[in-house]
């Protein structure tokens, strides 16, 4: 079997045309030979009773046989073409012309004869004697023509002579014609399907060559597959491949992003981990080795950073595993309804006294007519401690930060903004990416920060986004009404 699609179309067109042309011959050779039989039937139909009363064989009770048989015999002679029988009320067969071992039968079957007689459609196929099997249009008249027939005359339409004739010019004509007829047509329709399969197969083949030059390319500068513009299937599925490939050469930017990310990640976190870790080892090491030799302030000093170090590597651990958690879906918000300004204020109170100590202006304001939203507490207290751990991180001494809240179109917004230097454009697409450090903040954390709070908006339903100019750089994320 042929191993592409415009082979196999062509072979199977052809196939169905051979066997399409079969069955026309067939049907051709039915309809002609049925035609054939009604008119021979229809134009000699009353060809018994004209035999009868031309030859003047009415009268009497009963046809002689002698004289009929002689009768036989003179018109067979002009006409080979007809065979005539005698038979009886029953259908018994009581003269004819012919040698006795031709005749098969002993009797004909009258149902036809009866039909025949009746009117009834053309044509009426009757029993052949000299065939047990075969059947054959006649022409009959029944002996006397008025009242109860005791005879009939029986005259079988294209006899055994006629027949081989027939048998021999019919084959002959029916071979050349039929295949002629059948050759002619399968090559026809050949050629025809042959040139609609191959325009409707160009625009396939074509398509196939830009998936090949796709798959050969390394799934990267595609070929664009250009429709014909009649929107059919073969342009609609050139659509559906010109956004796949796009859509793969998006993801393997985006995978290439995150594999370099991740690279970048392994080494903030061993930079990280490897830090305080060294830190700690060396400060416990020094007390140990020289604990009763130091000053009581200087163990203090030194322990109080063993202790920072210690929090920094803990906090950085849980990070990590809480982002893999959110991540995982393992964290489902429990949801309440509460009011998020009251935890703008709960929130803010943990930051007060570092604010004071770094001379930043800390102003929440929410609006009066906030309403209830439903959301987890502690999953949202992470989202506004994050933020402004992060703007802190920003503000040199001095500076204002503000948290507010307002009705938004699809919900309550909250905002934070801070009056430091600002983010670069550069660095704007990615801070809530994982693992993302921008340039100048490298050192102070693994970046794990702001992805943890767009996880948790994301699990609420929510969104967020920042913009950032020279002394103003907001956070802006979006809680749905009824979230949840």
């Amino acid at each position: 079997m042929p191993r592409t699609l415009y082979a196999r179309l062509a072979v199977t067109l052809a196939l169905i045309l051979l066997a399409v042309g079969a069955t026309l011959a067939l049907l051709a050779l039915q309809a002609t030979q049925l035609f054939a039989q009604e008119l021979d039937q229809r134009f000699n139909r009353d060809l018994a009773r004209q035999l009868l009363v031309q030859r003047d064989l009415v009268g009497g009770e009963l046809l002689d046989q002698a004289s009929v048989k002689a009768l036989f015999s003179h018109y067979m002679h002009i006409n080979p073409a007809i065979e005539i029988y005698l038979l009886d009320k029953t259908g018994k067969i009581l003269a004819f012309e012919a040698p006795q071992m031709r005749i098969k039968r002993e009797r004909v079957d009258l149902a036809p004869i009866r039909n025949f007689l009746a009117g009834a459609a053309l044509p009426v196929l009757g029993d052949d004697p000299r065939d047990e099997q075969r059947r054959k249009v006649f022409s009959a008249a029944p002996f006397p023509l008025k009242g109860e027939p005791q005879q009939y005359l029986y005259v079988v339409l294209g006899g055994e002579a006629i027949d081989s004739s027939r048998a021999m010019l019919r084959d002959s004509y029916l071979a050349r014609f039929s295949l002629t007829a059948v050759a002619a047509v399968v090559l026809f329709g050949f050629l025809t399907g042959a040139l609609a399969f191959h325009l409707l197969t160009r625009r396939l083949h074509r398509l196939a060559g830009a998936m090949e030059g796709f798959r050969a390319s390394g799934l990267r500068g595609h070929q664009i597959y250009s429709g014909s513009g009649r929107g059919d299937e073969i342009d609609r599925l050139g659509e559906s491949f010109n956004l796949m490939a796009e859509r793969i050469e998006e993801q393997l930017v985006a995978l290439e992003q995150k594999e370099t990310l991740r690279r970048h990640l392994v080494a903030n976190v061993s930079h990280d981990l490897r830090t305080p870790l060294a830190a700690l080892r060396g400060y416990l090491e020094t007390l140990r080795i020289k604990g009763d030799s130091l000053p009581l302030t200087e163990r203090e000093r030194y322990l109080k950073v063993a202790h920072h170090q210690s929090e920094r590597l803990t906090r950085l651990v849980e990070e990590l595993f809480e982002l893999s958690k959110l991540e995982a879906q393992e964290g489902v918000p429990q949801r309440e309804p509460a009011l998020i300004g009251e935890l703008m204020y709960d929130v803010a109170q943990k930051f007060a006294l570092k604010a004071a100590e770094r001379q930043v202006a800390l102003e929440i304001a929410p609006a009066a007519d906030l309403p209830l939203v439903s959301l987890d507490v502690a999953m949202m207290d992470r989202v506004l401690t994050n933020l402004l751990e992060n703007a802190l991180a920003q503000l040199p001494n001095g500076g204002r930060i503000t948290l507010a809240a307002y009705r938004g179109g699809d919900g309550v917004v909250v905002q934070i903004t801070d009056t430091g230097a600002g983010i670069s454009a550069a660095d704007l697409p990615h801070l809530f990416d994982r693992f993302y450090q921008a340039p100048d903040r490298r050192g102070r954390g693994a970046g794990l920060g702001l992805a943890i709070v767009r996880r948790i908006l994301e699990l609420h339903g929510g969104s967020i986004a920042a913009e950032s100019r020279p002394g103003a750089t907001t956070f802006r994320f979006v809680l749905p009404h009824g979230a949840g």
